[in-house]
């Protein structure tokens, strides 16, 4: 780029950044003056702080001795021994325990008074005459306040002293202790702070003397020569700021300490940030003096009118264009240039926001508009003071998993843009509105609908998916679960409805009842759900679900070959439950998983007490245990526990539960085979399993619906579908249970069609498990097949 032609005559330029980098300059010189001063300052003010808090831990530290002393001396007042020994007169006694109670405290003076305080005695090793200049002091004070303590001069040392009366009852004398003021105690008060101390004493008629000192020689000679009492004391290239502590004063001679802080150990750590500061300073007028170049450069005209415009810009306002754009200079330049960059954002704004509301692949409004779109029809609805009813219909495809994988992503893409356009085109009204939430899941908003009408519009969709799709040269058998949920009939406010609506949907593609009206007991997050499943957990915990068997029979003979588990919950209150009123329940939540071990391991106690190979128990798999690559590993335990053989039992998978994840299940599937299970597509022709994909599994059975088997006496095509699923099954392998075996009739078209097993009310409905094994020895017996009339059936 030429920078020249950006720049004005007469070096703007140039004089933008000269004066640029004075004014910074002048502004960091008076922030390093003011920064300066401002340390200096606050040191001193913390410097003065810290020796005034020193001040009061100092005379703190004097007032615990003192405590000490008084507790000491009155020790030593109230001890029978030694008030005995002063009413006899017993000196050497006395001094005894002057010396010994003394010496338990760290008091090096102690002394015993009379009345008159006048030394009566002095611990061993004292001198008397010593003591008498503090005897001559105000030391009378202390007789008035027995916690008082006073300090004084006793020679060359200061001393603490406290005097505590000696009573029988009456006072008949005095104990005074003394405790030295030594450089020990200064260096205890050193390490409780970062003060320096020194005592000082003063004789009559002399210059104060140095008693104790923590200061080094240099600062202490400095202290000395400055008369001992200075408020600064300039050291080296420090200065020590000062505080006198006077602590006792008698007439001609006075002990007092000056606490001393030094202000550079106080400044140090802000030298330091100052440091820091000034090549931050550096640093920054380098980038200034970079920066304000290449603005200033760059910045030849006033741009005033291109500032209030990227200003709209900045407030979304794109419908404005920009001013200057017919001028040939460097503005016109930049202004066309600002003018593109409009239009260019417009679009992209316009693109951003149908992508963040609009399905790409359908054309449809996606998850957030739609669920703008009923918040925005509640809050409307909310206002009313009779509010319309909506509703949200929540559709999810059946099987798109499988179209994918089987026919490939773009024939999986066809059919969404297919249901799309099919969803449209159901006598949609003004405000109803359809979406894709994503994959293979659309949504229906049908506005001033109420539960009713909604049912109604889920029936006609319903209906329409019945038709084949036509995918060029494919055509597609598509179905769907449908939910139902209304506002304000089942949720309050937007999230709720859409969640009870997808409820309802999946609750409808679990009991294949295409269209679901949404119900409190569908949801596991509603109350009554919440408590059924805590139900469930009690009635497994405490033996409330009953084992229920009926029989399987070989048509051939009549003979009982096995027998279907089945389980039904005896509830200490409502009684017995039916199934349906807890295993769709349990399939929702996943607690059929528990259910299903719970079977298993009770028809295994049953099959230890009758003995492996009297008769084969068939136990119901769920999706959720085809999906457990763990399930079989825990049927390893429950037969290792009761020592029973695999080749017992048979295990009954629907079509649909292989279809959801048919390589996992497959997996399960096989180890499940390897072990030894018998294995039977239960309700074979209800599902969308193709041969090809059956060849693959290692089943054993195909046990036909009830539905074909019930109606193949009246119903001709229902009575091919069997003979075909029975030639089928033969054809592979393969044994036939027919399922729903309700009359004679159908027993012998059965036998005819040679159906290897029977199961049915024709035979028994399903038995507690003990009234089954009753029931099985009396029919071999032939008691039932003579009560029941059942004896054709052997002819």
């Amino acid at each position: 780029m030429n920078w020249r032609a950006w720049s004005l005559p007469g070096g703007l330029s140039s004089r933008i950044v000269l004066l640029s980098l004075v004014l910074l300059l002048l502004v960091q010189a008076a922030v390093f003056s003011v920064v300066r001063i401002g340390i200096e300052q606050s040191a001193r003010r913390q410097v003065g702080q810290e020796l005034r808090v020193g001040e009061r831990v100092w005379r703190r530290l004097l007032e615990q001795n003192a405590q000490k002393l008084n507790q000491g001396a009155a020790l030593l007042a109230a001890d029978y021994g030694f008030r005995a020994a002063v009413s006899t007169g017993d000196q050497d006694t006395i001094a005894s325990a002057l010396e010994n109670h003394g010496a338990r405290i760290g008091a090096t003076v102690t002394a015993l008074l009379d009345t008159q305080f006048r030394i009566r005695a002095v611990a061993e090793g004292q001198d008397a005459a010593a003591l008498r200049p503090v005897l001559d002091s105000p030391l009378r004070t202390l007789a008035d306040d027995p916690q008082a303590h006073r300090i004084a001069l006793v020679g060359d040392e200061a001393f603490q002293f406290v005097l505590v009366p000696l009573r029988a009852p009456v006072v008949v004398g005095w104990v005074l202790m003394g405790f030295p003021l030594n450089q020990k105690l200064l260096e205890d008060m050193r390490a409780l702070s970062d003060v320096h101390l020194a005592l000082f004493g003063r004789q009559p008629g002399q210059p104060p003397r140095v008693l104790a000192s923590t200061l080094a020689p240099q600062a202490l000679q400095a202290l000395q020569q400055g008369g001992g009492q200075p408020a600064e004391l300039p050291v080296q290239d420090d200065v020590l700021l000062a505080r006198s502590v006077k602590l006792d004063d008698g007439a001609d001679t006075a002990v007092y300490t000056v606490l001393l802080r030094s202000v550079a150990e106080v400044v140090a750590p802000f030298h330091q940030a100052q440091v820091a500061l000034a090549w931050i300073t550096a640093l920054g007028v380098l980038l200034f003096a970079a920066g304000s170049v290449v603005a200033a450069r760059r910045v030849t005209t006033p741009l005033r009118a291109l500032v209030a415009a990227t200003g709209e810009l900045g407030r979304g306002h794109y419908d404005r264009p920009m001013e200057h754009t017919d001028r040939h200079d460097e503005i016109g330049g930049l202004a066309r240039a600002f003018d593109t960059m409009r239009l260019d954002i417009a679009a992209q704004q316009a693109e951003i926001r149908r992508l963040a509301y609009w399905d790409r692949l359908t054309g449809l409004p996606n998850r957030a508009r739609f669920r703008e779109v009923v918040d925005q029809e509640i809050a409307r609805r909310s206002a009313d003071a009779k509010p319309r009813s909506l509703s949200v219909l929540m559709l999810d495809l059946d099987r798109f998993k499988h179209v994918n994988d089987v026919m490939g992503y773009a024939l999986g893409d066809q059919l969404l843009v297919a249901v799309a356009k099919r969803l449209t085109q159901h006598g949609l009204r003004n405000g109803d509105m359809v979406a894709r939430l994503g994959g293979d899941e659309f949504a229906v908003l049908l506005a001033d609908s109420d539960a009713h009408s909604a049912q109604h519009v889920a029936q006609r969709i319903a209906k329409g998916f019945e038709q084949p799709l036509a995918l060029g040269e494919q055509t597609v058998d598509i179905s769907a679960g449908l939910g139902i949920a209304c506002w304000p009939l089942h949720a309050g406010d937007t999230d709720t409805l859409l969640s009870r609506a997808e409820v309802a949907m999946y609750a409808a593609k679990a009991k294949t009842t295409v269209v679901q009206l949404y119900d409190a007991a569908l949801d596991a997050g509603s109350v009554q759900t919440l408590s059924l499943l805590t139900e469930l957990r009690r009635a497994v915990e405490q033996n409330e679900l009953r084992l229920f068997l009926q029989p399987k029979l070989r048509l051939e003979d009549s003979t009982v070959v096995a027998a279907e588990a089945l389980v039904r919950w005896m509830h200490p209150e409502r009684g017995l439950v039916p199934p349906l009123s807890f295993i769709p329940f349990a399939e929702q939540t996943g607690f059929v998983s528990q259910l299903t071990l719970w079977v298993f391991n009770a028809a295994a106690e049953v099959m230890a007490q009758i003995g492996a190979g009297t008769l084969r128990i068939a136990v119901n798999l769920s999706t959720r245990d085809l999906l457990d690559l763990e399930f079989p590993v825990r049927l390893d335990g429950i037969l290792e526990r009761h020592a029973v053989p695999a080749s017992a039992f048979c295990l009954e998978i629907t079509e649909s539960a292989i279809m959801d994840d048919p390589q996992r299940a497959q997996a399960v599937l096989h180890r499940l085979s390897e072990r030894g299970f018998k294995l039977s597509i239960d309700d074979f022709g209800t599902g969308y399993s193709s041969l090809a994909y059956l060849k693959r599994l290692p089943v054993d059975e195909l046990k036909i619906d009830k539905s074909f088997v019930m109606n193949m006496e009246k119903d001709e095509d229902d009575a091919k579908i069997v003979r075909s699923t029975v030639d089928l099954a033969h054809n592979l392998g393969l044994t036939v249970v027919a399922e729903g075996v309700e009359n004679a009739l159908i027993w012998r078209q059965l036998r005819a069609l040679d159906c290897d097993e029977g199961q049915g009310y024709f035979m028994s409905k399903p038995l507690p498990a003990v009234d089954f094994l009753h029931w099985a020895q009396r029919w071999h017996q032939g008691e039932v097949l003579t009560h029941t009339g059942h004896g054709a059936l052997l002819r």
